[in-house]
């Protein structure tokens, strides 16, 4: 079984990344073992959408670096020591650092998209990042092996 957790708040500009690719991909068909997730900004309580895969993939809006829009895998180790981004609660780097308390965690991928703003209460996403939803579904749904569904 595999999961997809997106991150993310529709309601502050850039960081409704996680959000709209969620929505993206369940317009599509997806391979029977895949489970997708809205996390939102639920913190320490999307540890239990971790649990019952074999692999996890986050994907999060990071913060604004100069370049909106572009697409980036860290590494899930680097995100887990990395500060949370503000309104994530607790921050998925800290829910990522938390994952060994489910014994073996699963396998994870993390892909981001910087963010040009992060915008409290400023709804939509700004055009490079939406931009970037699409490539980010595409992405994914290689990943996910999708294309043969």
């Amino acid at each position: 079984m595999r999961h997809l957790i997106c991150f993310g708040n529709d309601l502050h500009g850039d960081d409704g990344f996680g959000p709209a690719v969620c929505r993206r991909l369940a317009e599509q068909p997806l391979p029977a073992d895949v489970r997708v997730f809205e996390a939102g900004t639920r913190g320490l309580d999307a540890l239990a959408l971790f649990e019952g895969c074999d692999e996890a993939i986050v994907v999060d809006a990071a913060e604004p670096a100069g370049q909106p829009g572009r697409l980036a895998f860290p590494d899930a180790e680097i995100c887990a020591e990395d500060s949370s981004l503000p309104g994530h609660g607790a921050g998925v780097g800290y829910l990522l650092r938390a994952l060994s308390a489910l014994g073996t965690p699963p396998r994870l991928r993390v892909m981001t998209a910087e963010a040009a703003a992060l915008t409290p209460f400023q709804p939509g996403l700004s055009p490079p990042v939406e931009t970037a939803v699409e490539e980010a579904a595409q992405v994914l749904r290689g990943w996910l092996g999708a294309e043969r569904v």
